[in-house]
């Protein structure tokens, strides 16, 4: 298991990824997505990854879905889960 994807299922307590769901549109995620992406460097931390459909994967990717959107999207999920612990 990739170090991003161990870190998104410890920070968010899944253990499965069927539990999962995409943060942009609420179907089955199947992705985990760096929402900043260096080629020299990663930025594996769970602030930079978002879980995503492969629809919305896709759309990431080709631009269809900004990045800051991508970035407030997540900080919601990320806060939420501050406020529950």
């Amino acid at each position: 298991m990739k170090k991003h994807v161990k870190n998104y299922f410890k920070y968010f307590g899944y253990i499965h990824q069927n539990e999962i769901m995409c943060e942009n549109c609420g179907r089955l995620a199947v992705d985990l997505h760096h929402i900043e992406y260096g080629r020299y460097k990663r930025d594996d931390s769970v602030e930079n990854i978002i879980a995503l459909c492969r629809d919305c994967h896709n759309k990431a990717h080709n631009s269809e879905i900004p990045k800051f959107l991508l970035q407030e999207t997540h900080n919601y999920k990320l806060n939420e889960r501050r406020l529950s612990h």
